[in-house]
């Protein structure tokens, strides 16, 4: 990257410095001044070539070290990530844990559409290698579930670990951190569900074994259809539970 003086993003009244060296870094990743994997010019050259001073230049790659764009290396600098996306949406976690009420329903509406889409396109896509290893999680959850006093947490982070290898077999990495921001943070919802309704834990691993059905026999209909209808079992829960009601659909 060159130190000269950067065009800067218009700078709008009561705009702070901080945002504008957010912005003035995300215009050069944009435009491809920055790539992965550079190394931003020292503090000194940075600040100048940006028309800010220190301190607000510190608060702005702070900032974007927290959103996953950014990361200092101590006594090396800083460099731009991979920016990878399931680093990028990683934030998008924090938000799933602050939403309660309608909110929590909500997120998993958006769930259920991201994931019935993925398991169509795993169908398509997923090797014996991902079938074999999501087998033999259902082989420990149906396991799990024969005991007097089954775990409910094993059996919840079997459901996820499960989840994951469905997303990821459907190839696209944008998709998967999606899934994996909004279905990982979820897991209270699921685990309180586990606890207090008789039956479901059986009822999801059944309707995990006929996802997994569709995906051996590779067909994205069947796939999409099962996972609908299991996603589906949670909202039920949701709206039984009094999260939201009908009518805030």
């Amino acid at each position: 990257m060159t130190t000269g003086k950067v065009a800067e993003p218009s700078r709008t009244p009561g705009v702070s410095q901080t945002d504008i060296v957010v912005e003035s870094i995300r215009h050069m990743l944009i435009d491809g001044r920055l790539r992965p994997g550079d190394r931003l010019p020292v503090e000194k050259d940075l600040a100048a070539a940006l028309g800010v001073s220190r301190n607000p230049l510190r608060e702005g790659v702070r900032a974007l070290s927290m959103m996953g764009v950014l990361e200092t290396r101590q006594g090396d600098g800083t460099y731009v990530t991979k920016l990878d996306p399931s680093m990028l949406l990683a934030p998008l976690g924090f938000v799933v844990d602050l939403q309660e009420g309608s909110g929590t329903h909500h997120l998993h509406a958006v769930r259920r559409i991201l994931e019935t889409e993925a398991a169509a396109s795993a169908a398509l896509r997923i090797a014996s290698a991902e079938l074999d290893a999501a087998a033999e999680l259902l082989r420990h959850n149906g396991a799990e579930l024969t005991l007097e006093e089954p775990n409910h947490e094993t059996v919840i982070e079997n459901d996820i670990a499960f989840h994951r290898i469905i997303a990821e077999a459907a190839g696209n990495p944008v998709l998967t951190a999606l899934i994996d921001a909004l279905g990982g943070r979820t897991m209270r919802d699921r685990l309180r569900r586990s606890i207090s309704q008789p039956g479901a834990d059986e009822t999801a691993h059944s309707e995990h074994l006929s996802i997994l059905a569709a995906l051996t026999t590779h067909d994205p209909d069947r796939a999409r259809t099962r996972m609908a209808a299991h996603l589906f079992t949670v909202e039920d829960y949701l709206l039984e539970r009094g999260v939201v009601s009908p009518t805030t659909e």
